[in-house]
């Protein structure tokens, strides 16, 4: 007889019913929501926040169905558009324009489903509607600036070995020029000397009477750009955070190009604000108590609310000069932040901490570190149009007192955490932007266009699925009656393993699925086949069954492993609708070798598996 085990039949069902849990929230509608958050990335929406918004809304009639408080955003969600068009403009207003509110849409999933961690599939661009931005990196004025910096950096540098020597800059070149040839000779000597990066020579030296001539080599010029680029990454990705946007995607395109896509986000005046925002770092000393208001000016904290300093006004160097930075702990475990600076900020921080150190004055004057941000306040007027307001922000983020004489490399203690330590490493990292950029795409996608291709996508799997349905039925009766129930199974563990691993449906990924509703009845129809074959071959029909399943599993095995060998080189090498596409179609072989395989076994061994059969027709 064609029997399963208890245990066998339990692990079977157990995972068909855990599918079927975490598929379940697919079926909730969204609903309409606002994300809110403070400008600056590192404010924490308090309790009074919650309150205060929740204070304003109802007073003014709003109706919402409830707030939630995240970290460093407020999500409150409606019933309908109209109160969260509503919401927006009020806390516009009640906010003066300080609040980032981007629309957005919210899944309604129940409380207890929520607990188990049962969440929809997130849906990509396409889908859910949302905003694609392309930025172009401007690595030409990039690498001029850079190569000019670095003219007045050598000419110093020359200076300092008694080498005197003038330097212009046009574009990519520059001219270093002496007034004589001993010290073009000690010039060329040093520039020789180190004239040398990991995949080979910094510079390009040519030499004309009294004059060198310096152009970046092709190696270091895609070193730089590749850094100014990465870099532009780390701080849009920060930036983005900023939205709370679900899956939202950051990703280099092509040698110069980032593409910034931010699902279920329709206010696109909010989210080119957060990215295209200006931001730069200043290192000033901590003014004396008997300096003159002539010479310091006073700041605030940015993460301590009420408290100020007073900051010099000369300015030791700025955030264009740190090269890195990253968190760490000291020898007594308490959190730190490891900097290094390029030779013009070593020497500018030698200079203003030599003579301020513990280790000079007793007590060290304090080294603050300024944040300035460029931001833009949001108002509406009565027709609800957008009206912006530019407004430069300068905020302390760390104010340390100065133990010894700083260079190139030093680091800043007296942080309160850990996660504070990270955070100001970020900033000074990706504070500033490398490099500048600009937009040179902006498209808005309406839900409404994303609902169209939901519904498109949905319709072709249903009828792909129907089809398939009508056809196995007739072809194959009981048979084909339990390759269907096979196939919804597979379809619902698709679903559930893309909501719980957080992969994001496209709408290439919907053909994906389409594709997988075909192969899924295609191992179905291999075992039938062979079935077919055994009875004609006079097999009694148990073994015909048996032998059915267990001689069509190695042909199942190589046909989908190559199939999916396939699929996750499309997701290694293909680009986002690509792998969409190889996403839904891996996952989708996955589960139909176990739908195909245990599944129908499971309902034929139901069907035929507990009595005699004297004669079966396939």
């Amino acid at each position: 007889m064609n029997q399963f085990k208890i245990w066998q039949i339990g692990l079977i069902y157990s995972v068909l019913i855990v599918g079927i849990i975490f598929a379940m929230p697919n079926f909730y509608p969204t609903k309409p929501a606002l994300q809110v958050g403070f400008g600056a990335s590192s404010s924490v929406l308090n309790t009074n926040i919650f309150q205060s918004v929740t204070s304003e809304l109802e007073g003014k009639s709003i109706e919402f169905e409830k707030i939630e408080l995240n970290d460093n955003s407020l999500k409150i969600i409606f019933d309908d558009v109209e109160n969260q068009l509503a919401g927006r403009r009020a806390l516009a207003e009640y906010s003066d324009g300080d609040f980032i509110i981007a629309l957005n849409s919210e899944p309604s999933t129940p409380e207890w489903l929520r607990s188990l961690g049962g969440k929809p599939v997130n849906l990509g661009l396409d889908l859910a509607g949302g905003i694609h931005f392309l930025l172009e990196v401007d690595t030409k004025r990039y690498s001029q600036e850079r190569l000019s910096s670095e003219g007045a950096s050598l000419v110093e540098e020359f200076l300092s070995r008694n080498i005197n020597a003038s330097y212009s800059s046009t574009g990519s070149e520059i001219k270093l020029s002496f007034i004589n040839s001993n010290n073009l000779e000690q010039a060329r000597e040093y520039l020789n000397q180190n004239n040398f990066i990991t995949s080979g020579s910094k510079y390009a030296i040519s030499q004309s009477g009294n004059n060198i001539n310096l152009q970046y080599t092709n190696e270091y010029l895609a070193e730089i750009i590749d850094y100014a680029v990465e870099q532009n990454l780390v701080a849009l990705r920060n930036r983005v955070n900023e939205l709370g946007v679900s899956e939202p995607i950051v990703q280099r395109q092509g040698r110069s190009r980032i593409v910034v896509e931010l699902p279920g986000v329709q206010d696109s005046t909010s989210a080119k604000k957060i990215i295209g925002k200006t931001a730069n770092l200043e290192f000033r000393l901590e003014a004396r108590p008997n300096d003159s208001f002539l010479r310091k000016e006073s700041f605030p904290f940015k993460n301590q609310p009420g408290r100020t300093v007073f900051l010099e006004k000369v300015i030791v160097l700025t955030g264009d000069n740190v090269t890195n930075a990253q968190s760490s702990f000291d020898e007594n475990g308490r959190p730190q932040v490891n900097i290094n600076l390029d030779i013009d900020g070593g020497r500018a921080m030698q200079n203003a901490t030599k003579d301020n150190s513990a280790k000079v004055l007793g007590k060290g004057r304090n080294l603050g570190v300024l944040l300035i941000e460029e931001k833009t306040k949001t108002y509406f007027d009565e027709n609800d149009n957008v009206i912006q307001e530019k407004v430069p922000v300068r905020q302390i983020i760390s104010n340390a007192e100065i133990q010894n004489t700083l260079g190139t490399s030093f680091r800043i203690t007296g942080l309160g955490s850990s996660q504070e330590a990270s955070e100001l490493a970020l900033l000074l990292r990706a504070g500033a932007l490398a490099a500048p950029m600009t937009f040179v795409e902006e498209q808005t996608i309406g839900p409404s266009l994303g609902q169209e291709n939901i519904e498109k996508g949905i319709n072709s799997v249903i009828i792909g699925f129907i089809l398939v349905f009508i056809f196995m039925l007739i072809r194959y009766k009981l048979f084909g009656l339990s390759a269907n129930i096979a196939l919804m199974s597979n379809l619902i563990l698709v679903t559930a393993i893309m909501s719980t691993v957080g992969a994001t449906l496209t709408l290439p990924g919907i053909a994906g699925i389409v594709l997988t509703v075909g192969m899924a009845v295609d191992a179905n129809v291999l075992i039938f086949a062979r079935i077919s074959e055994e009875l004609k071959a006079n097999v009694d029909p148990q073994n015909a069954i048996r032998n059915g399943f267990s001689k069509a599993f190695s042909t199942i095995m190589d046909a989908n492993i190559t199939t999916l060998l396939v699929a996750l080189i499309l997701y290694a090498i293909g680009t986002g609708p690509i792998k969409g596409f190889a996403v839904t179609l891996s996952i989708g072989i996955v589960t139909s070798i176990f739908t195909a395989i245990l599944v129908t076994r499971s309902l034929v061994n139901f069907i035929y598996g507990y009595r005699r059969i004297e004669e079966l027709k396939i």
